[in-house]
């Protein structure tokens, strides 16, 4: 199709982008000038990919980076706050500064009749998958065309995935992943939160909490597999239920032991670099025992929790099932019931 075609098809809203897809356009600027100088150059463009569902109208599985670049420049992206001005590229150093139309007739800073025609002519492959297909196809299809790749990281294409299956339980577990006390006990980079991160520990702690498994197992498929059944069976009273024991799991533990929660250990403070075999234990561990926790006064349950969170960095069965080099399946295995051991208060 042409991107004309593809645009007054986005017009139309015949083709659809969840608007909070747009929140994970990450594309900065000299990418997105880039891509436009390549439509420019006629390189072609890599196909997108869409499910057609039940009413005909094609929903955006993969492809949300160039498209959403293209409906920015011409002014028809939804939400669009400020329209895209181009930088320098390598090869049409003339585009620094355009954009699709002149701001004033007297600018000169637009690109030109010409160039607008040679972009809405320029052609892209549209791959279909027909709403006949098996309804989880399109999540296996984002999966494994954004799986490995540098555009998303693995989170990132959980949290499409989500969305794309239930928008309510996107938005709740990305809701709990904002909560206060557990950002500031993960005390994660701006890095690491940009790339989500927080939301990926989030998961984990819901599907810890509501998956079994046994045996050796990849936990990012684990990861991936328990997100769509979750979305699946997702309803208010789950939502509640988990939401009141995430928020008080992460307040108690925050405000027993602040912004050093899950790292080390070292006998005199907690330093050094975020474990993830701490946050699995310590969090998981409180939350079986909320009750008993909930029970105890903010004084005793800083002391108690401070005192059995230093006691796991000497603890045999804790450190030799963490670490950089014990599989994820492992310390799923051994660690969470010894977290359910470790963290009783009776």
């Amino acid at each position: 199709m042409s991107i004309g075609e593809i645009m007054n098809l986005y017009r139309d809203k015949e083709l659809i982008i969840n608007p909070a897809f747009q929140r994970l356009f990450r594309w900065d600027l000299p990418r997105k000038t880039k891509f436009v100088e390549s439509i420019f150059l006629g390189i072609p463009i890599p196909p997108i990919f869409v499910f057609q569902n039940d009413k005909g109208t094609w929903e955006l599985v993969d492809g949300l980076q160039r498209l959403s670049t293209i409906f920015e420049l011409t002014g028809i992206l939804d939400k669009m706050e400020t329209p895209l001005i181009l930088g320098r590229t390598k090869y049409l150093p003339s585009l620094e500064g355009k954009r699709w139309d002149a701001s004033n007739s007297s600018a000169g800073d637009g690109i030109g009749k010409k160039l607008q025609i040679v972009l809405k002519r320029a052609r892209m492959r549209v791959e279909i998958l027909k709403e006949e297909s098996d309804q989880s196809s399109k999540y296996e299809l984002f999966q494994r065309l954004n799986t490995g790749g540098i555009p998303l990281t693995e989170q990132e294409v959980r949290n499409c995935t989500a969305l794309m299956i239930n928008p309510s339980f996107h938005e709740w577990i990305n809701r709990l992943a904002q909560d206060s006390n557990f950002i500031r006990a993960i005390n994660k980079t701006k890095r690491s939160i940009d790339e989500q991160n927080h939301v990926e520990l989030a998961l984990r702690f819901i599907v810890y909490r509501n998956k079994k498994h046994s045996g050796d197992f990849d936990v990012h498929s684990f990861l991936d597999d328990s997100l769509i059944e979750l979305a699946k069976t997702f309803d208010t009273k789950f939502s509640k239920s988990e939401e009141r024991v995430f928020c008080e799991t992460f307040r108690i533990i925050y405000n027993s032991i602040g912004h050093g929660a899950f790292k080390k250990w070292d006998g005199t403070k907690f330093s050094g670099i975020f474990s993830i075999s701490a946050f699995e234990v310590i969090s998981m561990g409180v939350s079986y025992h909320l009750e008993d926790w909930s029970t105890l006064t903010p004084e005793r349950q800083k002391n108690i929790l401070t005192a059995k969170v230093k006691n796991i960095w000497n603890n045999e069965t804790f450190t030799s099932n963490s670490g950089s080099g014990v599989r994820g399946s492992t310390r799923f295995n051994k660690l969470l019931p010894f977290a359910k051991e470790f963290f009783s208060v009776k």
